[in-house]
């Protein structure tokens, strides 16, 4: 039988994008346009088609993978029982594709549940860094001051592993959900190909930086003009809101990501 993997130059684990990648490659090389209306380009064109057509739905490439591995495993058409007439054959064959098709729909439920929870992972941080920058330039604590060595020691720890799950889920988003624009040079030399992700890396950057500082200053504002009308609140809890903003501010926002995206995986598990 035909291996569509080997026809489009890719391996049998080759994500969808590879596949479009590759398909695209062929398709500009053996176009029958570019090879002068060649027959021969044009069967192997529509072959590079079809095979592209196959990989591209997951159903039909789930269905190619369970061929492949039948035609290498050595089983043939006519030798397996499973192609006779026999009643028990029949209901073995209907148990057989109800079970490909239960691990197909299962495989695509699954894939949509990772890249669910992948897009809540990027929003829940982005959001949780936003609204707790904009809570700490309001209030503006003095937690700080009111603690010991062994908590101040705490806080800092807590605050290099928010710093680092805050980078570890930007960088994932950044993988996932944007792109970088090719160059002029390359745009007019190669036909640009669309990306299947929806950002480029400097739009991303450009709404994190953009929403940080709005976040901050919207807090400061926020925060000193409250300040007037919450002097008996201050005096009552100096530690929770005071007017000045100091360096350890900046510890807070990452121990909320933290927080709030250990929460997040803690309840899908239960979940």
């Amino acid at each position: 039988m035909l291996n569509y993997y080997k026809i489009l130059g890719v391996k049998r684990n080759a994500s969808a994008s590879e596949v479009k990648s590759a398909y695209r490659k062929l398709a500009r090389q053996r176009h029958p346009d570019v090879n002068g209306g060649s027959e021969q380009a044009a069967r192997e064109f529509d072959l590079i088609a079809r095979a592209y057509r196959v990989l591209s739905d997951p159903q039909e490439r789930a269905y190619h993978d369970y061929q492949l591995t039948r035609s290498i495993s050595g089983f043939s058409r006519h030798d397996s029982v499973l192609n006779s007439d026999n009643p028990h054959a029949r209901r073995i064959r209907q148990v057989a594709v109800q079970a490909r098709m239960n691990r197909i729909v299962d495989g695509l439920i699954e894939a949509e549940r990772r890249e669910t929870f992948a897009m809540q992972q990027a929003v829940f941080t982005v959001v949780s860094l936003f609204l707790s920058t904009f809570f700490v330039a309001i209030f503006k604590p003095r937690l700080w001051d009111s603690m010991n060595l062994p908590a101040r020691a705490v806080l800092v720890v807590l605050f290099l592993m928010g710093l680092w799950q805050l980078f570890t889920r930007l960088r994932a988003g950044y993988e996932r959900y944007t792109y970088q624009p090719k160059s002029i040079h390359d745009s007019i030399m190669r036909e640009e190909e669309k990306s299947d992700k929806p950002f480029t890396r400097f739009a991303a950057s450009t709404f994190l930086v953009v929403g940080y500082m709005l976040s901050l200053a919207a807090g400061l504002f926020v925060g000193s003009s409250m300040y007037a009308f919450m002097y008996d609140l201050v005096s009552a809890v100096p530690f929770l809101f005071a007017p000045q903003v100091r360096p350890e501010l900046i510890f807070y926002p990452p121990i909320a990501v933290l927080i709030v995206d250990t929460l997040h995986t803690i309840a899908v598990k239960i979940d």
